[in-house]
């Protein structure tokens, strides 16, 4: 991918990445626990990998993060006035039933930027995550990695100071996994605070500059990638590094 600059909206990137604090956050259905109580502070460069067992609950703390949901209990709060910028991409991209650059003009659109400059900051996204072959193909025939890179384009487009991917390569090649590593990377240096969930030891080594460590709805520990691989705290923590069923 070549280098390009977001015009009118990159300024919000450039920002600090703002502080993501849950305080004492729950979440409960039909009666039933299925996260917390956590409190943690993501508040270091990041990017902040979210790992943990099948059923730990990874990809509800992303969407209470994200205002997807809202919480039982506790609270979600920013250290920026207000909620920052932010995108989401998930494991499946929802994607609208227009074509790829239309997906993109859209996005722009709902985002007020003016009519004028929509389609050329559409386009540069396209070349820049190599879609432009794929521009007028309609975004729901493309391949899983081509989707993929379709909705980090529209998340780029739109300079996010906060990005979540909820397991953004799970059912991709190596080659589209390596594409989308690249983009996460990308937006990292870009100043996006970044929140992803993963399940792969090997992707969470190459990316993580932190790892918050879930099991059964709680946070086993929070703490820097290099102590987590070396030398996990807590004994599910021990076990997920050692390939083992974690209870």
């Amino acid at each position: 991918m070549t280098s390009f600059n977001v015009p009118l909206l990159a300024s919000a990137a450039l920002l600090p990445p703002p502080t993501l604090r849950f305080d004492g956050v729950a979440f409960s259905q039909q009666g039933k626990a299925l996260l917390g109580p956590c409190s943690f502070t993501l508040n270091g460069t990041g990017p902040t990998l979210v790992m943990g067992p099948n059923g730990a609950g990874k990809s509800l703390l992303l969407r209470l993060a994200h205002g997807l949901l809202s919480p039982t209990q506790g609270q979600v709060a920013w250290s920026s006035e207000g909620c920052p910028r932010q995108a989401m991409v998930f494991q499946q991209p929802v994607l609208l039933r227009r074509s790829a650059v239309a997906n993109l003009i859209h996005a722009l659109a709902v985002n007020n930027v003016p009519r004028k400059t929509r389609t050329k900051i559409a386009w540069e996204a396209l070349e820049h995550f190599g879609l432009t072959p794929c521009a007028n193909t309609p975004a729901r025939v493309l391949s899983g990695g081509e989707q993929q890179r379709l909705a980090l384009a529209r998340a780029w487009v739109l300079a996010p100071q906060v990005l979540f991917l909820d397991e953004p390569t799970s059912a991709l090649d190596p080659a589209a996994i390596k594409g989308v590593e690249a983009a996460v990377r990308e937006f990292h240096q870009r100043g996006t605070r970044i929140v992803m969930t993963t399940h792969d030891l090997h992707q969470a080594r190459r990316l993580a500059g932190d790892v918050l460590f879930l099991s059964g709805g709680k946070v086993c520990e929070h703490t820097s990638a290099e102590t987590f691989f070396i030398s996990p705290v807590s004994r599910e923590g021990q076990a997920f590094i050692a390939g083992e069923l974690v209870e």
